[in-house]
């Protein structure tokens, strides 16, 4: 994955689809490519490294035609390459994909034995030779592409080529494809910003939706080849717009990414009828010797830690210690090689938090980074990394890498859990299930947003935020009240909620907003309790909750209710209603969201 751009029309396509690659570089990729067709013949080239070394060798008026697609990747099968690299080519068929096949490892060894030769590492070339085995059985082009869709398993965005015809074909399933139309000229790209420039007429392409463009015309079937009808949608965006999305800001557009990352996260790590995480790019050493976990990582990342605590330590019984990474090395800490280290950082280059892993390499621990930045230092250096898809973060104050990065630490949980026989498959399962529901969950927690907006609007001119809640959602309102000061610059505290009684409780009057989560889990009478204790102080309450007949939904002066899911994910839909209200408030002060002053993306000094 990263992202797909096609052309097809009368001018010559090879600087057109490089402009639209340098467009979406934004997205985060580690090598490009491109394909052309020109009478008849298809010429591939393929670079390791940024969109301009690929513009370098290509567009010097060798590379002819017009008609083509190219690619940028970021690696989920193999490793950074040129051989790895998009376009991949079968006898006279040429594919880009994004997505991931989930399957491709039963349909390789079954195109291994009737001869056909693989030259690298991932699962996209599984497609081509699969188009090419169902013509060798009689098929036109066409009907192979969409007999090979069937029998895909996982998601994909495709655009694909043919030596000796003219045509270019395009289909999605779970991953995003859009269609540009143009003047006698059309356009396939990943994302609205890789050609707005050249069209504001789009057709969003829907699952299971084939594009068949051919001089100069488009037609559009499903996957049993019915011919299907789908809007022209005129989108009135400039190009700054379209990088956002038509959001106001990135972090806003993040939120709103926050299912789409969740589920490219879960995507070929889970498999539910075998009740089992797959996480092949790691090789642990034997769990079963692993007398401590230690979760170390900064801010946001920290936050996630915390939660990871929870969830390994309730699940499989071993003892976990959280640390800051600014502070770990500092008080030599007892690591044994017994020991697991997991790091945590979006960036990858957070320097606290690779002095940590180095503190801990020294000392012998196994260490296992969770970042999001592939050829990162902790992706490097680590002795295992996670990768958690969430796609570039661009607006300072972390969101979707927060939540991805949860959801891979309860996958790591499940993953172990099985290793160690404290999880059965049904167990696995049944937790797959329900951290599928996540995104769709999640998805309706945002479109609760006007009326967290019109809150955001209520409480807009309060000066200071008291954040409360117990066990798993104390990191939880931690990372909130984090969120609140970063962009806002208003203070705001967070504390376990049973901590309220031993001080900040002096803080409340009727001009203090005190946000409690209270989902109803085993800390829900105990967190009353303290509302009760806040309401007696005429504080006013801002309620989160997945109980929508809570017990003090009536005494609260806003109430937010959230989809139920299992303890352990619950942070994930606690912390939606969270973010956009920092959002909202920061919005209508008019601070700079997602460059909010002296904060930097990435920190990469101590």
């Amino acid at each position: 994955m990263c992202g797909i751009v096609g052309y097809e029309g009368n001018r010559e396509a090879c600087d057109i689809l490089i402009e639209a690659l340098k467009r979406l570089e934004y997205r985060g990729y580690d090598s490009a490519g491109i394909a052309i067709w020109d009478n008849g013949a298809i010429k591939v080239e393929r670079r390791k490294g940024k969109v301009e070394e690929l513009r370098k060798i290509v567009c010097d008026g060798t590379f002819r035609g017009q008609i083509g697609l190219a690619h940028t990747r970021w690696a989920t099968h193999g490793v950074p390459s040129e051989r790895n690299a998009h376009p991949h080519k079968a006898g006279n068929v040429v594919v880009v994909h994004n997505g991931i096949i989930e399957n491709y490892m039963e349909l390789k060894n079954r195109l291994k034995e009737k001869g056909q030769e693989f030259l690298s590492d991932t699962d996209t070339e599984v497609i081509p030779h699969l188009i090419i085995d169902h013509m060798n059985d009689g098929m036109n082009f066409i009907d192979a592409v969409r007999m090979t869709l069937k029998e895909l398993k996982g998601s994909y965005a495709l655009g694909i080529l043919k030596e000796d015809e003219r045509i270019l074909i395009a289909a999605r399933k779970e991953s995003p494809l859009i269609v540009g139309i143009g003047d006698g000229e059309y356009f396939i790209a990943s994302d609205a910003p890789a050609i707005i420039n050249r069209t504001n007429k789009f057709i969003f392409l829907e699952d299971n939706d084939i594009v068949i463009l051919q001089n100069n015309t488009l037609k559009l079937i499903n996957i049993d080849g019915e011919t299907v009808e789908r809007a022209i949608q005129r989108v009135q965006w400039t190009d700054a717009m379209a990088e956002k999305g038509g959001y106001k800001h990135f972090m806003l557009k993040e939120i709103f990414e926050q299912p789409r990352a969740i589920s490219d996260t879960l995507l070929g790590r889970i498999k539910e009828e075998e009740g089992e995480i797959n996480f092949d790019e790691i090789a642990l050493p034997d769990i079963r010797k692993i007398q401590k976990i230690w979760m170390v990582a900064c801010g946001t990342s920290y936050h996630a830690c915390m939660i990871g605590k929870h969830v390994f330590e309730a699940n499989l019984r071993i003892p976990v210690e959280t640390d800051i990474a600014s502070e770990f090395r500092y008080r030599d800490p007892i690591i044994s090689e017994d020991d697991l280290l997991i790091v945590v950082s979006q960036s990858g280059e957070t320097a606290d938090t690779i002095a940590a892993m180095k503190e801990g390499k020294r000392k012998g621990a196994f260490t296992l980074s969770i970042c999001n930045v592939l050829g990162s230092t902790l992706a490097r250096d680590a002795d295992g990394v996670i990768f958690t898809h969430a796609g570039p973060e661009i607006g300072v104050a972390s969101t979707k890498a927060f939540t991805t990065q949860v959801s891979v630490i309860f996958m790591l949980m499940l993953f172990m859990g099985k290793k160690l026989d404290i999880l059965n498959n049904q167990d696995i399962r049944k937790h797959i299930l329900e951290i599928k529901r996540i995104p769709h969950k999640l998805q309706t927690i945002l479109e609760m947003a006007p009326s967290i907006e019109e809150a955001a609007r209520k409480y807009m001119s309060c000066k200071d935020f008291l954040y409360l809640g117990r066990g798993i959602q104390f990191p939880t309102v931690l990372e909130g009240a984090l969120k609140l000061k970063e962009i806002s610059y208003i203070h705001a505290e967070a504390y376990a909620a049973g901590e309220m009684k031993h001080g900040p409780i002096a803080l409340i009057d009727e001009n203090m907003p005190i946000v409690f989560v209270s989902p109803n889990d085993q800390t829900y009478k105990k967190t009353c309790s303290n509302m009760e204790e806040v309401t007696a102080r005429r504080g006013r309450i801002i309620l989160i909750t997945d109980d929508k007949n809570h017990e003090m939904s009536k005494r609260v002066d806003t109430l937010f209710v959230v989809p139920d899911t299992i303890y352990e994910l619950q942070p994930i839909l606690s912390m939606a209603p969270l973010q956009l209200f920092a959002y909202y408030i920061a919005n209508f002060l008019g601070t700079d969201v997602d460059q909010p002053r002296n904060l930097a993306k990435s920190v990469t000094v101590e």
